[in-house]
């Protein structure tokens, strides 16, 4: 079995150096040239809650030849149709891709190769890239899940193929209610990655200053709101009913979620945001596909994301240079309750 991480950045590096570590037929595959040659002369070093260096097969996408049976997608969304496109052949013609990036990239990646093609996966932990060949597990040992399942009408024959990749790094718990699951990843992201980018600081800093708190709490009701006016049920994130700990209709619960919030985020505090790690490095970032999905779902649903949308504002002007990450971006949300 041949399998590929396409876009094998932090994420990536480290997945690929697992799956290579239990002795798999694994290609990580970066267009980063100088990764790429760290990789190829030193392997992958992992660092961070897990240190090792495992031997890896890396290239560029250039070098990719052959056909594959799992490919594994890890790319940022900005080009995910030029890019799933130019995999199609690379596919094998009982093949399956696996979208493993946030948001809700399956319904794209269906119309381009089928939905027998295609596969879904939220990963339940994070990491950074803190120079070529080396990557840090930002996230805590348990908190390694993999949240796998397929888009109505999918092959689930294929599942078993992936989820036993998968778990040569964490757990992997195949998702009856897919589309759930990935809101909950999409939860987290929107109001964790979103304001972690927006004020330039990690997970632990959004949840320990209690104005940058708040607004991860709107941004996470207001995902709620969202979801439940579209019909969507929300899964649990690692054995924790998000729902029932976090949405609240009245005071006395809302304060309960507001002090929950620092605890829930414990075992992630060090997680920087590949958004912001994007941004630093003068490249856009996704934030379309994350705090721009809840605007975009919520007004199909006909749910008001005023927190979401000024999110999506702020990191548009981060990107055009017209404001820097940091804490002081606050003053612009500071009219939310």
């Amino acid at each position: 079995m041949r399998i590929a991480i396409y876009g094998a950045g932090s994420l990536g590096t480290i997945l690929g150096a697992y799956i290579a570590k239990a002795g798999l037929d694994v290609e990580l595959i970066s267009r980063n040239a100088a990764h790429v040659e760290a990789l190829q002369t030193k392997g992958a070093r992992i660092v961070g809650t897990h240190d090792m260096c495992v031997e890896v097969k890396a290239y560029l996408p250039q070098q990719m030849h052959g056909t594959y049976d799992v490919i594994l997608l890890l790319t940022k969304q900005l080009e995910n149709a030029s890019v799933v496109a130019s995999l199609k052949p690379f596919l094998a013609s009982d093949g399956v891709l696996c979208t493993m990036q946030n948001g809700l990239p399956e319904p794209e990646i269906v119309g381009i190769l089928g939905v027998d093609h295609t596969m879904g996966c939220a990963v339940g932990w994070g990491a950074t890239l803190l120079e070529p060949g080396v990557a840090e597990l930002t996230s805590a040992a348990d908190t390694l899940v993999f949240n796998l399942g397929i888009p109505d009408g999918g092959d689930t024959a294929k599942l078993d193929v992936v989820a036993s990749i998968l778990r040569t790094m964490g757990t992997v718990v195949v998702e009856r209610n897919f589309m759930g699951a990935r809101w909950s990843k999409l939860l987290v992201n929107a109001s964790f990655s979103g304001m972690a980018t927006a004020l330039g600081c990690t997970f632990g800093d959004v949840s320990t200053d209690r104005r940058a708190r708040r607004l991860a709490q709107l941004i996470i009701k207001e995902c709620i709101d969202t979801a439940h006016a579209l019909g969507v049920e929300i899964e649990p994130i690692q054995g924790k009913d998000i729902v029932r700990l976090f949405d609240y209709h009245n005071p006395f619960k809302q304060w309960i979620s507001f002090i929950l919030i620092p605890f829930a985020m414990k075992k992630h505090a060090k997680l920087k945001p590949s958004m912001l790690q994007d941004i630093e490095k003068g490249k856009p970032c996704e934030i379309d596909a994350i705090n721009g999905v809840v605007s975009m779902q919520g007004r199909i649903a006909q749910v008001p994301t005023p927190v979401n949308d000024r999110v999506v504002e702020t990191i548009h002007r981060i990107e055009k240079g017209e404001l820097t990450p940091s804490m002081g971006n606050l003053c612009l949300l500071q009219d939310f309750r």
